[in-house]
C-alpha cells in the first residue's frame, strides 16, 4: 500500500509541474515565428540558440516527464532551465518574482532524485 502512495504522489507532481511548466512554453512556440524575431540572450549564444534551449526545457522535456520517459534524464533541461531563469535573467529581482523558479527547481529536483515512479512508460 505505501509503495503505491508513493507512486501516486510522484505521478501528481511529475504531471503537476510539468503541466504547469508547459504554460511558459507553448506561448514561446509562437516566437519561433515572430518578424521580428527576438527573445532574451542571458548565456550570450545567440537569441535563436536561447530560445531552442528554452524550449527544450519548458517544453518537450516537460511533455517526456508527463507521459513518463527516463524522467531522471528529462527533467535536467528543465533543472537547467530553472538554473539560468534563477541566476542569469532573475537574478537581481525580487524573491517574490523568483520564486516561481526556485519551486520549479525543486519539485524537478526531487524527480532528478527519486524518477518518475512506477506509473511511467519507460523508467
Amino acid at each position: 500500500m505505501k509503495n503505491k502512495q508513493i507512486d501516486v504522489g510522484l505521478l501528481l507532481l511529475r504531471v503537476g509541474f510539468s503541466a504547469m511548466m508547459l504554460t511558459h512554453g507553448i506561448p514561446k512556440l509562437s516566437l519561433l515565428t515572430a518578424e521580428p524575431f527576438k527573445f532574451s540572450d542571458p548565456l550570450g549564444i545567440g537569441m535563436l540558440a536561447s530560445l531552442i534551449l528554452a524550449l527544450v526545457g519548458e517544453v518537450l522535456a516537460p511533455v517526456l516527464i508527463i507521459i513518463g520517459y527516463k524522467v531522471r534524464y528529462a527533467v535536467i533541461p528543465v533543472i537547467m532551465t530553472m538554473v539560468v531563469a534563477l541566476f542569469f535573467v532573475h537574478l537581481k529581482d525580487a524573491f517574490g518574482v523568483q520564486e516561481k523558479a526556485w519551486l520549479y527547481l525543486v519539485a524537478f529536483l526531487c524527480l532528478a532524485i527519486t524518477g518518475g515512479g512506477n506509473y511511467v512508460l519507460k523508467k
